[in-house]
């Protein structure tokens, strides 16, 4: 009799504990040990589906498409119908708008907090990664806030002073003052093996600055020996933040695709969109399950257009129309950017 009690109350007690685990599985919202915001400069639906098509065809899924949700949003900005990148990454970092011109800065002139100066306050290692410049608005909104979006150097030594960015991997290397940087504890490296040897992520903080200004786009092979690919950067931030036990949000910004548009590069739009793909297609590989991975654009730059009528498995600059001299080409809707 004795026995038989002990084991019905064991069996409810396995009972009870498998009631709670379904229960905290199904109805406790978990809070993801890892978050990842990806985000395309330029990037919109238009663009999207072309860099579906170039990269292999009307049939060929990005890595991106394989998300679990998607949305629409409004992005004006305070002042304008259209942001500039500055307010529009500013809105994604704070959940406020700002006006034009600004940083993360309310229209009162208060600082407004950043999603990633928050995951600090709470314990998260945080990282910024970037193929532009380390300084560029689209970055600095999430660590810097300024009345004016155009003060590279004041961005620089903002990502320097103050503690919130444990890992920031990118361009800009020119703002960042040696004499500045060997006043602190910040660890620097400047090519892709230096950054392959850090075994583990610990203090001090990591500066990677692997280039000047921006880093060279994907197809200019010669300038990019050592340097590394914005899915390089993506996997070795994960690698390293993901140590620390209370989780860690990283911020991506694919700056390159942007800087394609604004030279009018068609095809080189395309490729640097297909890279930050890759990118999310090594993210989701690296942070698994426990992560949210999120991809947005933030403002649409030139209005691109693909013209023709490309075969269902056509890819590359075989999707492009052909102009009057026989020559691919797309349309931007806005003109020269």
């Amino acid at each position: 009799m004795k026995w038989r009690n002990q084991i019905l109350a064991l069996i409810c007690l396995l009972a009870f504990a498998a009631l709670g685990v379904l229960y905290f599985k199904n109805w406790v919202v978990q809070k993801p040990f890892g978050i990842i915001l990806f985000i395309g400069e330029g990037l919109t639906a238009q663009r999207t589906a072309a860099t579906r098509v170039y990269i292999g065809g009307a049939d060929s899924p990005l890595a991106m498409d394989g998300l679990e949700f998607s949305a629409r949003l409004r992005n004006h900005s305070v002042d304008f119908a259209v942001p500039d990148s500055g307010a529009a990454a500013s809105a994604l970092a704070t959940g406020t708008k700002v006006k034009n011109g600004t940083i993360s800065l309310a229209e009162s002139g208060d600082a407004l907090r950043t999603i990633l100066e928050l995951a600090h306050e709470e314990g998260r290692a945080t990282g910024i990664v970037t193929d532009g410049a380390l300084t560029n608005p689209t970055v600095a909104a999430f660590y810097a806030h300024a009345n004016n979006a155009k003060q590279p150097q004041e961005f620089a030594n903002a990502l320097i002073e103050r503690d919130a960015v444990d890992i920031a991997l990118g361009g800009g290397a020119t703002e960042f003052k040696k004499e500045k940087l060997d006043q602190t504890r910040i660890r620097v490296v400047h090519n892709l093996p230096q950054l392959e040897q850090i075994t583990e992520w610990q203090q001090p903080r990591l500066l990677g600055l692997f280039a000047a200004n921006d880093l060279p786009f994907t197809d200019e092979v010669a300038a990019r020996t050592e340097q590394p690919s914005l899915a390089d950067m993506v996997r070795r931030a994960i690698e390293l933040l993901q140590v620390n036990r209370h989780g860690y949000i990283l911020i991506v910004d694919a700056h390159l695709m942007a800087s394609a548009a604004w030279q009018n590069s068609g095809e080189r739009t395309l490729r640097e969109t297909a890279e930050l793909d890759r990118a999310v297609r090594v993210g989701r590989q690296y942070a698994g399950r426990n992560a949210a991975i999120i991809v947005c654009g933030d403002a649409a730059i030139g209005g691109m257009s693909v013209n023709g009528y490309p075969f269902r498995y056509d890819s590359g600059v075989a999707i492009l129309g052909l102009n009057s001299a026989g020559q691919p080409w797309v349309t931007w809707a806005t003109g020269p950017n």
